[in-house]
């Protein structure tokens, strides 16, 4: 195939490939079967579109493919139904109506609904956290089981048993496709959020591997943030989310150099940060905050202090520790205590963030956290006492399962003095 062709019907793909689902799922009725006709429409682009060129509307072109397919396919069944009918000469029986006769027209339509309704299917309480964003980065993001094989370092056949186990536990388990109850919405939505957010933080921080970040699994993060937006407008944590990643995003040009090594916070050029991600980031925090907001509204406030300053210097570390003050009250973690802990000592000194930071050493969560090793490792250079930091930077990178990290950590614990610890906020 033309690699140019190649390129257009994978970008296609991952935008046109949850609607697809989405549509036939309800047109169907059957989750899996849904997803093999619109993966039946994707193998006819990938073997016409070569000769035939590209269609000026591809999106069109696999709907209509797709809504075909789902047409013959039932009228197929409808068919073996009425022979074996006649076979059983059953006089008493009513005859088999087509209920897909309207579906040219109703396949097109509700199509924001049906959406939604995939993406809390496949985010659905009764899947495990890693079937939810592997069936969900496979549905409604597109991707290819190696994609996601590569994302999230395991093997491509892992992704697949998730894939499967995922389906036939929504299967078994009589999933329907359907919008959670109003009473439930609040807690189904939490989980959603929480797999795009996941998805998000593997791509801005890989938790292993060659590579210290993953752009393009925070765009497939934030294309889907952008999407729920859309669909659920009026609510606050969607916003809040969505402003979260596109703050954070618009860093990732900076956060390495030429070479790929990593760049923290104190080390970066802030005239790389992309200023459209900061201004949308900034649209949608202003919209949660209107609403209401919550924690993911909170950390977006407290990454848009960042982008309004010019330097680490000149940052609103007091601001800073407020809202991290705040977050620990909404969503106590010890990892809320130990990025609070590095506001405290950018804004009230390096003897007070260390100071907590011993705090949190006893905390199991944070046992083999390699941050926790590294903001004492900065705190440590910043009082003078360079043998002690010198210790926590080689610990760090004992810890971190990141290659580009360990080589970050190593450096730093070579470097006669290392940067600020604001720039080691996990």
């Amino acid at each position: 195939m033309v690699p140019a062709t190649q390129a257009a019907v994978e970008a296609v793909w991952r935008i046109e490939s949850g609607r697809l689902v989405a549509a036939l799922t309800r047109i169907t009725g059957d989750f899996a079967a849904a997803e093999d006709l619109a993966a039946d429409a994707l193998e006819r682009a990938l073997r016409q579109w070569p000769d035939e060129g590209v269609p000026d509307r591809p999106g069109a072109w696999l709907m209509g493919t797709a809504k075909h397919l789902a047409v013959d396919a039932h009228r197929r069944r409808l068919t073996l139904a009425r022979k074996l009918e006649q076979l059983a000469h059953d006089p008493t029986r009513q005859e088999v109506t087509d209920p897909m006769a309207d579906v040219d027209d109703d396949l097109d339509t509700a199509v924001s609904d049906d959406l939604l309704r995939l993406v809390f299917t496949t985010c659905h309480p009764v899947l495990t956290v890693d079937s939810q964003v592997a069936l969900t980065l496979r549905t409604v993001a597109g991707l290819q089981t190696r994609e996601i094989g590569r994302a999230f370092l395991v093997p491509e056949s892992t992704v697949g048993q998730r894939i499967s186990r995922a389906k036939k536990t929504l299967t078994d388990r009589m999933v329907r496709f359907e919008l959670p109850a109003a009473q439930d919405l609040p807690d189904r939505l939490h989980a959603v959020l929480g797999v795009v957010y996941l998805v998000f933080n593997e791509g801005y921080v890989a938790t292993g591997g060659a590579d210290w970040t993953r752009p393009a699994l925070c765009q497939d993060a934030l294309r889907l943030g952008r999407f729920l937006a859309r669909l659920q407008p009026d609510q606050p944590e969607v916003h809040g989310l969505l402003a979260l990643m596109e703050l954070q995003a618009s860093r990732i040009a900076a956060r390495t150099d030429l070479d790929g090594q990593p760049l923290l916070l104190a080390e970066q050029d802030r005239r790389r940060w992309d200023p459209l991600h900061i201004h949308r980031g900034l649209v949608a925090l202003q919209r949660a905050e209107d609403l209401g907001g919550g924690p993911y509204t909170v950390q977006a406030a407290i990454a848009a202090c960042h982008a309004r300053a010019r330097s680490v210097d000149t940052t609103d570390w007091q601001r800073v520790v407020a809202l991290y003050t705040v977050l620990a009250h909404l969503a106590p973690s010890p990892v809320v205590q130990l990025n609070r802990a590095v506001a405290v000592g950018m804004a009230d000194g390096p003897a007070y963030g260390l100071a907590l930071t011993e705090q949190l050493a006893a905390e199991p969560a944070l046992a083999d956290y390699p941050q926790l090793a590294a903001v004492r490792g900065s705190f440590l250079r910043q009082l003078g006492r360079t043998s002690e930091a010198r210790a926590q930077f080689l610990l760090a990178a004992d810890q971190t399962t990141n290659d580009a990290e360990r080589r970050l950590y190593l450096r730093q614990a070579a470097a006669d003095d290392g940067p600020s610890p604001g720039s080691n906020t996990p």
